[in-house]
């Protein structure tokens, strides 16, 4: 039996200046399934992602992985360099395919829907990233976020164009970014003992609610082993519910089992896995 992929459409636009088409997965003529590719190039390097691929049709026949090899050759041939997949928490099977294939876990989502306004120590306070302060909080953030792609397998290059491109797409307008909250955590004396960015609406959930994004939590490497972590974190929180958001996400690297630990202690539940793999 011979498994392909067939065109469902035509190829179109997708978010942030990508490019995606929907596929028809075929044997022998006849349809057993679908997926999605898309690409995102970007100077000094060219994502890709395998999305929704489901198999309607004899599962555990193999037509997944081929389906998988078949989609990696469509986004090496748009100029791809890495492809990413993205597996929700309880679909094992999918997450064996991925591994099976080569893909190594990367990173993962987690949130947690957020009822009770949750206390701050009364010995620490708060303020807001300041434009004067902004420019070297943007390059420190930049330069943290671009190592931790590297420590994830990013290449130099690739994790320097890609920390850039992320970052000040989210931050169009620096600091003057709506819905948006960079915040430094202070002691007493009013030390910075770390820092905070959520976006307030980054996403929606399926039934329409806004979803914020805990997109930094950093904390000066002078001051950790404190709880200043689980503190910005309750800091976050606060700020989403004072601005009526219900549901608070945020993505952590696989390696970084602190973090993982930190989120889980405060309710936070794995949604999916992200696995990437270069394409050589």
């Amino acid at each position: 039996m011979t498994t392909t992929l067939r065109p469902d459409g035509d190829e179109e636009t997708a978010a942030n200046q990508g490019r995606t088409r929907r596929w028809h997965i075929m044997v022998n003529g006849h349809q057993v399934g679908g997926l999605r590719t898309t690409a995102w190039p970007r100077e000094g390097y060219c994502a890709g992602e395998i999305s929704e691929l489901q198999v309607t049709e004899g599962r555990r026949r193999g037509r997944g992985t081929v389906a998988a090899l078949a989609a990696e050759e469509v986004l090496r041939s748009w100029g791809c360099t890495r492809v990413d997949v993205m597996v929700p928490a309880e679909a094992e099977a999918g997450l064996h395919l991925a591994r099976a294939l080569g893909y190594t876990e990367r990173m993962r989502s987690m949130a947690k829907s957020l009822a009770e306004l949750p206390p701050l120590p009364a010995e620490l306070t708060d303020r807001q990233i300041g434009p004067d302060e902004y420019p070297a909080w943007e390059r420190k953030s930049i330069a943290g976020y671009r190592q931790d792609l590297i420590d994830s397998g990013f290449g130099d290059a690739e994790a320097t164009a890609k920390a850039d491109h992320d970052h000040r797409r989210a931050l169009p307008d620096g600091p003057d970014t709506p819905d948006t909250v960079l915040r430094y955590l202070l002691d007493a004396d009013g030390n910075i003992l770390g820092c905070l960015w959520v976006a307030l609406r980054q996403d929606s959930l399926p039934d329409g609610r806004p979803l914020a994004w805990v997109m930094l939590v950093e904390v000066d490497p002078g001051q950790r082993g404190h709880g200043y972590g689980r503190t910005l974190m309750r800091l976050a929180e606060r700020e989403c519910l004072a601005a009526g958001v219900h549901d608070l996400g945020l993505t952590v690297f696989a390696d970084n089992g602190v973090a993982r630990a930190l989120y889980e202690s405060l309710g936070y539940r794995v949604t999916a896995r992200r696995l990437t793999k270069p394409l050589l």
